[in-house]
């Protein structure tokens, strides 16, 4: 399996954090998880972190079963859509967002 992440390097502009959680729940949430072959979407939010000189405001977590199902959804419609409705949340952002995919293997926890 293969993980692509967005990685937001900074912090939510003062004033507008609220806004910023809600615009990714109500609106960017729904459109990465229409993603085609898209098998699970996580949204994390730094809480703490042993290197407070790298705030990461925000982790999109998008898993697909192959590199070549990520570059059918980097190519599709809900992708240029995504990336269209996200400008609006960076216009919130104060900081550089990159991308990263992974490799991934299942550990099962016991």
């Amino acid at each position: 399996m293969f993980i692509r992440c967005a990685f937001f390097k900074g912090k939510a502009k003062e004033g507008r954090q609220q806004e910023f959680d809600d615009y990714i729940d109500s609106v960017l949430v729904p459109t990465w998880a229409a993603f085609p072959g898209a098998q699970e979407v996580r949204v994390l939010r730094e809480v703490e972190s042993d290197n407070p000189d790298i705030p990461l405001e925000l982790v999109i977590s998008i898993r697909f079963e192959s590199r070549e199902a990520i570059e059918k959804a980097l190519a599709s419609p809900e992708r240029f859509e995504s990336r269209e409705k996200s400008q609006a949340l960076i216009a919130m952002f104060d900081g550089e967002v990159f991308h990263t995919v992974f490799k991934a293997n299942q550990v099962l926890s016991v």
